[in-house]
């Protein structure tokens, strides 16, 4: 799976960030619980948790408790995180691009005691694993056509009756990534939520 991250300058979905690291710990809200985690430049979103992310967090019920779930676009990690502590039974997967972002995934989920986390690139998810549900807040930046081969990728692999959770913002296309949601992807799609800019999406993959 390609992803467009081998770019001349260095962006949160670069492979490997020529910044300095600057690594830094923050104090962030995740699952009901006060948590300090380190995160660093060369990241999406490194100073504290970003608007989408919060209000994918606000919006999405509460995961299964077992079975494999993704984090697509992990970054930092909170959203993975989310997920092992709600979860402790099931196993999830942090996928990024971003090498340093999975080291930060790695380090914060050894600090929280996460044993059911899986920080890796796209290519190491083995092919068979298929998904409970996936959350993501999607590196929208990376263009439509990248964006949408990312998704094309990897949300057929949702279990039957399986949910997707995607926060996009509004001014950087939600509707119409709603509307190729359903019309080329063939799922059934809400908004699940639309508040502070930003548009919750739910995409579900039902069985025929």
């Amino acid at each position: 799976m390609r992803y467009r991250a081998g770019m001349g300058s260095d962006h949160y979905f670069s492979a490997t960030p020529r910044s300095n690291a600057s690594t830094r710990t923050i104090r962030v809200r995740l699952a009901g619980r006060d948590l300090d985690l380190v995160t660093a430049a060369g990241v999406f979103s490194p100073e504290h948790l970003d608007q989408g992310t919060a209000r994918l967090l606000e919006t999405v019920p509460v995961p299964p408790a077992t079975g494999d779930l993704l984090d697509l676009g992990t970054g930092w990690g909170p959203i993975a995180l989310s997920l092992a502590l709600q979860a402790p039974d099931a196993t999830v997967w942090a996928v990024d691009v971003n090498e340093r972002a999975l080291e930060l995934v790695r380090t914060n989920a050894a600090r929280l005691g996460l044993t059911n986390v899986n920080a890796v690139l796209p290519s190491d998810v083995p092919a068979d694993v298929v998904f409970a549900t996936i959350w993501s807040n999607p590196p929208i930046r990376v263009g439509k056509q990248e964006l949408h081969a990312m998704l094309e990728h990897w949300l057929p692999r949702l279990a039957d009756d399986a949910t997707a959770w995607l926060v996009v913002a509004k001014h950087l296309g939600a509707e119409s990534l709603q509307r190729w949601l359903a019309d080329d992807l063939g799922l059934d799609v809400e908004r699940a939520a639309n508040t502070k800019g930003f548009r919750v999406l739910a995409a579900e993959r039902r069985t025929a």
